[in-house]
């Protein structure tokens, strides 16, 4: 999503004109997610591994090994599919004339979870199979992924674009993988207790909605910042301590236009996706009316707080000297997964104690 936000920026301010700031640019940027791929998924194997032996007190080292190579693996190679669609997708909405801000961002979040999950399944059950017989064989996917990071360091330093990015841009990626992982760890508590099972199929869906609406947003409001200069130099986009709720919604600012449209688009876009699982009978829990308002009423509370929290983050990280396109995303849809997972627990707490409990189950 940052690559996706980046290249964005790139074309919209006519970085990408010429075949030969085309081919730096995607050259520079696809070694630098090669080497945050390899990096973030082998500290989240790790992360894994920790999180799975506190709680059960055992360990095996054949088991983490194998996680280790299917995380790595696959980081790497969803990052590399998603990098080459997320190029096309911008070449082709610039000579389309359509905003790339408006369709790359969203389709990296949509498309990311679905290619990471199902490359993420196959790849571990067949290294899985082959731990018996040859074991050998995960700690030499871990071993080949990690023995190309050099490569990626030197392309993606040649490249003045992504050279900073290759110093400065860990600490996002790195702290938004521990905020979704408190996410995760509230889901996991949540869908343990049978009463609340129900909730397993609706966090991706109210997740991926808010992180989808934020990135569009923070790279819309990157994309106008960079249009008047470089992060730090226009007096005119100083960051606001605390912008107001009014300035964020109701100003005649583009931004402020676009926060209202995307706000809009929440509740056809969730009654969309709960028709969908209620007609594919799908999850543990009957569409009452009194779920779907308790539903919804999550679903516009978190992303009426991260429209507010982008507004406020990205000219916060311009003014500082910091490119909202590196920076900002992570932090935001990390934001997402948190803040969306717990509304949807307290929603379901809630529905429980005032007597909407449900006995049928759907699968």
């Amino acid at each position: 999503m940052t690559l996706a936000s980046r290249l964005s920026t790139a074309a919209n301010i006519g970085q990408m004109d010429t075949p030969k700031e085309l081919w730096k640019m995607i050259t520079g940027n696809m070694a630098l997610i090669q080497v945050q791929a390899t990096v973030v998924g082998f500290l989240a194997s790790i992360a894994a591994v920790v999180f799975g032996w506190i709680p059960d007190g055992h360990f095996s080292i054949d088991h983490a090994v194998l996680l280790c190579a299917s995380s790595v693996a696959t980081a790497f190679i969803a990052s590399l599919v998603l990098g080459m669609i997320m190029i096309g997708v911008i070449i082709g909405s610039r000579k389309m004339g359509i905003n790339p801000d408006n369709v790359a961002t969203p389709i990296a979040a949509s498309l990311g979870d679905l290619i990471t999950l199902a490359l993420l399944s196959g790849i571990s059950w067949g290294l899985y199979k082959e731990l018996e017989s040859k074991a050998y064989v995960n700690p030499l996917v871990c071993a080949f992924f990690i023995a190309l990071l050099p490569i990626w360091i030197i392309i993606a330093k040649k490249n003045a674009a992504t050279r900073e990015v290759l110093y400065s841009g860990w600490e996002p990626v790195i702290i938004a993988m521990a905020i979704s992982s408190v996410g995760g760890l509230i889901l996991d508590r949540t869908v343990s207790d049978p009463n609340f099972a129900g909730m397993a199929v609706f966090t991706p869906v109210i997740n991926g909605v808010g992180g989808n609406l934020v990135a569009v947003q923070a790279s819309r409001i990157s994309t106008y910042l960079h249009m008047s200069g470089m992060p730090g130099e226009s007096p005119d986009t100083a960051p606001r301590r605390c912008p107001s709720p009014c300035t964020t919604f109701f100003s005649s600012d583009v931004n402020s236009r676009s926060a209202r449209v995307l706000f809009l688009l929440v509740v056809p876009g969730h009654l969309v996706f709960l028709y969908t699982i209620s007609s594919m009978q799908g999850g543990h829990t009957t569409l009452t009316l009194i779920f779907i308002v308790f539903y919804m009423t999550a679903a516009l509370l978190q992303v009426l707080i991260l429209l507010y929290i982008a507004d406020w983050m990205v000219h916060w990280m311009w003014g500082r000297d910091l490119d909202p396109d590196n920076f900002s995303i992570p932090y935001l849809t990390a934001l997402g997964d948190l803040i969306g997972t717990g509304l949807l627990a307290l929603s379901f707490h809630v529905l429980w104690l005032i007597g909407d409990r449900d006995s049928d189950v759907g699968d």
